[in-house]
């Protein structure tokens, strides 16, 4: 019985970490964090631009955007809000995270409150899904249609160059 016991809770422990590193947060951590993008990049959608970092490339390119002043402000003031309010969620996020690798290691593990854990960092991975998808659709309503199209183009551009670089078909 306690080896059929062990091996539930072992099958348990890997879902659940299997789980976790397949529903990693869309919304990247804000510049300075471990991997200082302030937007995570993501795939190709039909008709959009995925987890591109719009907002960033659209602020790189601006002489070739031909963004005005304004544009520019109301970019970066998109992209500061977006940090501001991730940031404090990514720490939270990775607190419980680290809570539910303690309670994993424990014998025996309460899955309950592991449960209670994965349930509040779902709630944290959906409000950053919101808040990116929030944070690229302000930043596209600042750029008209000609310019969406030419930043279409540029991030369309550089994920054939990261490929081509990668040796991956396009």
């Amino acid at each position: 019985m306690n080896k059929l016991k062990t091996l539930i809770l072992a099958n348990t422990a890997f879902a659940f970490a299997m789980i976790a590193m397949v529903n990693t947060p869309m919304a990247a951590a804000p510049d300075g964090g471990p991997d200082k993008r302030p937007f995570a990049r993501g795939g190709m959608r039909p008709g959009g631009f995925g987890g591109a970092p719009l907002i960033s490339i659209a602020l790189n390119h601006k002489s070739e955007l031909n963004l005005s002043p304004d544009q520019i402000a109301n970019l970066e003031n998109i992209r500061t809000h977006y940090q501001s309010q991730v940031s404090p969620l990514h720490q939270q996020l990775q607190s419980l995270k680290k809570e539910i690798r303690t309670l994993l290691q424990q014998s025996p593990t309460s899955l309950i409150q592991v449960k209670s854990k994965i349930q509040a960092s779902e709630k944290l991975r959906s409000e950053l899904r919101y808040l990116h998808i929030e944070a690229l659709e302000n930043g596209k309503s600042i750029l008209s249609q000609s310019q969406r199209d030419q930043l279409h183009n540029l991030v369309r551009s550089q994920h054939e160059q990261m490929r081509a670089r990668r040796g991956q078909p396009s």
